[in-house]
């Protein structure tokens, strides 16, 4: 498990966890539950850690929902903050871009 998560995953713990306005227009337009969400990243799977992003560090994790269907989540903290966590965008991964798997991007 990537650090990045591992903070993440305290700070949800913690409550400290905000969702971009962003993220909200991405949750609802995949018709993702913010619960799903929540609930879900202690399942999550690193797909891409990013610990030096100019932001702050981020990492893009596969996720599932209730109908065990895979999300795709990115989570940052701010940079030179250490809280909280932000779901910065979620999204149902294209078949067509990623593996079978959804950890990795097609070719």
């Amino acid at each position: 498990m990537s650090r990045t998560l591992q903070r993440v995953l305290i700070l949800i713990e913690q409550g400290e966890v905000r969702i971009s306005v962003h993220g909200y227009d991405e949750l609802a337009a995949d018709s993702i539950s913010t619960h799903d969400v929540i609930a879900g990243v202690g399942d999550a799977v690193v797909v891409e850690d990013y610990p030096e992003y100019g932001k702050g560090p981020a990492v893009l994790v596969l996720q599932h929902d209730t109908d065990d269907l895979p999300i795709h989540v990115l989570w940052g903290i701010p940079k030179g903050k250490s809280t909280p966590a932000v779901l910065v965008t979620a999204y149902r991964p294209d078949p067509q871009r990623w593996s079978d798997d959804f950890l990795r991007r097609g070719s």
